[in-house]
């Protein structure tokens, strides 16, 4: 049972793209594996996270799935800020991707704040 709107799960894609893009831009400047592999863990994790909730078995469930993917994306705010600070990649790409993981995370919180409610 889908219980997220399509265009939302195609929002989800496409910043999960995003990520994958910036991870790869790291992994071109030889910036540590770890970092990298934070980047992508991340990143794609707010995705994988997000469809598990479309499919989740309960309220609970649904708002758990939710839960962990708002904690991923503060996660991968983290290092999208750290990669700007330190130059790695240039603040006029990783911008507009912070602002969309920011704009995610009220969304996602909203649906757990109304969820819980229920």
């Amino acid at each position: 049972m889908a219980r997220l709107q399509e265009s939302f799960l195609e929002r989800i894609d496409s910043f999960c793209d995003r990520a994958v893009d910036v991870s790869d831009a790291l992994a071109e400047h030889r910036i540590s594996v770890r970092v990298v592999d934070q980047v992508l863990a991340s990143g794609t994790s707010v995705g994988a996270n997000v469809y598990e909730a479309d499919e989740a078995m309960s309220t609970a469930d649904f708002i758990k799935c939710l839960c962990i993917a708002t904690k991923e994306l503060n996660e991968f705010r983290f290092w999208v800020r750290l990669a700007g600070r330190r130059g790695w990649v240039a603040a006029t790409r990783l911008g507009p991707l912070e602002q969309e993981a920011g704009e995610i995370k009220k969304i996602l919180g909203t649906m757990i704040s109304r969820s819980k409610r229920r």
